[in-house]
């Protein structure tokens, strides 16, 4: 299942600096990633979101693309237009990533100067994990991970 991970960060760039690093142990296939997105705030207030692409969005987009093939084997013209509206008709279907209006929540609530990091995690190493959080400081916004694990978090992140 699914796990939900939000993290405020006290520094602009951290959110940043920690996705880097979770992906490094993505590429070792420590963690997978179905969705993540980060939110950063200038010192003056504004606000910037970066939504990485998602396990949803490649799925989708795979499926578009073989129906639209097949589609478009058959009926040139309109194949391509009907892969990309079933792409994104399962995008839709398959939405499992991180809420568009619950990111819109953080950004709006986030200081200036600040950062969060949302991840939809499919799994992963939990020590890995947290010792590529551990020198990084910041509040546990949301998780649905059991308590152990949120407070494992919470120590890491202190």
């Amino acid at each position: 299942m699914n796990q939900l991970v939000v993290v405020a960060f006290d520094h602009f760039d951290d959110a940043k600096t920690a996705m880097e690093r979770l992906r490094s142990l993505e590429r070792d296939g420590r963690i997978r990633f179905e969705d993540t997105a980060i939110v950063q705030r200038d010192p003056d207030g504004t606000a910037h979101v970066k939504n990485e692409v998602s396990g949803t969005t490649e799925t989708a987009t795979v499926v578009g693309a073989v129906i639209g093939g097949l589609v478009s084997f058959m009926f040139p013209l309109a194949g391509i237009a009907i892969g990309a509206a079933l792409g994104a008709a399962v995008g839709v279907l398959l939405d499992r990533g991180v809420s568009r209006a619950f990111v819109d929540e953080v950004k709006t609530t986030l200081r200036p100067g600040r950062s969060a990091l949302f991840l939809v995690v499919r799994e992963s190493d939990a020590d890995a994990t947290l010792a590529a959080l551990r020198s990084f400081h910041g509040d546990v916004i949301q998780t649905t991970l059991d308590s152990e694990a949120e407070e494992a978090l919470r120590q890491a992140l202190d």
